[in-house]
């Protein structure tokens, strides 16, 4: 059906741990880019990330016209950058896409004045998907009309209270184990194993290059105790010789990891922080030839399909809590951490020939299979309203 998409990021530039809430700038909004653009794009590429690439593929199978990306800035923030991008930044690559920044009036679940006046305004999305900390229960309001959906992005199936979570339409999980935990919360909650990440994956952002293997072994992940990076150095270690590359994007371990490595002599490159382009990360990754995850208490990571579009067999923790499904015998292997995990690694380092992820990614979780079963879903969910 036409009409539009808004995905909210849970993220949010410093925002204090109290802030008054005000209206927004008497007439902003009736000076900024209204009514919406709501023409449909000649040629929408999904690209991007985990944010981008469920809104692009909405537009790109005709479930909407347009798609938008909303995050949030705390009033003590830079005021004229959040206020430039707050009236919608077009996507370079994407007509169809647009970028906009809200002011939080507090901390997640976040309210946003500025945002409830633009849906007033506006008009509400007709799909609303809110991903991670969430937001409060005005915003949800004013999005009464809307098809709403939750992702928690992470290893908690909720992330948000309970009576929140009841106003969700439907949430998308990333192991029947979550749909299980919603379920029993949330009276009457419509489930679906479908994380966002993994299960929208992106072949025209990860891809072969063809690029020399000049390393053995790529784990791309923030440089925190969660992605348990010490199971990839112990099988380095276990391994002597494996040539090992970590992509970091954030986080306060990778001085840490760069002493380990001296300490135990283990030849590993570290790129980053600061955090690289999508089209980096698709080019550090096809340097190895084995992609790995090494996180327990983890969300379903868009890299295990990632590391597969680009050609790359996967080797992930056998405890790590959503996203196993991903890994199959023609995607990849999972190992318990110790001696399992330095076995995997060899084998799969004498094998990885002979795996064709890209082509099980592309048909099984990419955007286009994906999409359909969302779609169905959101289908059966409209119908479900028009029964009296």
């Amino acid at each position: 059906m036409p009409g539009w998409i808004a995905a909210i990021s849970d993220f949010c530039s410093q925002v204090p741990p109290s802030i008054p809430q005000s209206p927004p700038d008497p007439g902003f909004w009736e000076a900024s880019t209204l009514p919406l653009d709501r023409r449909r794009p000649d040629k929408v590429e999904v690209v991007g990330g985990y944010l981008e690439r469920l809104p692009l593929a909405a537009v790109a199978a005709g479930l909407v016209d347009h798609a938008e990306v909303w995050s949030f800035a705390g009033r003590d923030g830079d005021s004229d950058r959040d206020r430039d991008l707050s009236d919608g930044t077009p996507d370079a690559r994407n007509p169809g896409l647009v970028r906009r920044v809200f002011r939080a009036d507090g901390p997640a679940p976040h309210a946003s004045c500025e945002a409830v006046d633009f849906i007033a305004k506006v008009g509400a999305p007709e799909i609303l998907c809110v991903w991670g900390l969430g937001v409060d229960a005005a915003l949800l309001e004013a999005c009464d009309a809307s098809v709403k959906i939750y992702n928690s992005i992470d290893a908690p199936a909720l992330r948000i209270p309970d009576d929140l979570a009841a106003k969700f339409d439907l949430f998308l999980t990333g192991a029947d184990w979550q749909s299980r935990e919603i379920e029993a919360r949330v009276p009457g909650a419509r489930t679906l194993v479908l994380p966002i990440g993994p299960a929208f994956a992106s072949g025209d952002t990860f891809f072969p290059t063809g690029a020399d293997k000049d390393r053995d072994v790529v784990y791309v992940a923030c440089a925190q105790p969660y992605k348990r990076h010490d199971i990839l150095f112990d099988a380095m270690a276990r391994r002597p010789g494996t040539r090992g590359l970590l992509v970091v994007g954030y986080g306060h371990q990778a001085d840490e990891f760069r002493d380990r490595a001296a300490r135990d002599g283990l030849d590993l490159e570290i790129v980053g922080p600061p955090g690289v382009s999508h089209d980096e990360v698709n080019r550090q990754i096809n340097r190895a030839r084995v992609g790995v995850v090494c996180g327990v208490d983890d969300g379903a990571p868009a890299i295990l399909t990632e590391y597969q579009l680009a050609g790359l067999p996967v080797l992930a923790n056998a405890r790590l809590s959503c996203g196993l499904q991903f890994v199959t015998p023609d995607t990849g292997v999972v190992a318990h951490e110790g001696a399992d995990f330095a076995e995997a690694l060899d084998m799969l380092l004498r094998d990885y020939a002979r795996y064709d992820p890209r082509d099980a990614a592309l048909s099984r979780w990419g955007w286009q299979p994906s999409m359909a079963v969302l779609a169905r879903e959101l289908t059966e969910i409209r119908n479900a309203r028009m029964v009296p």
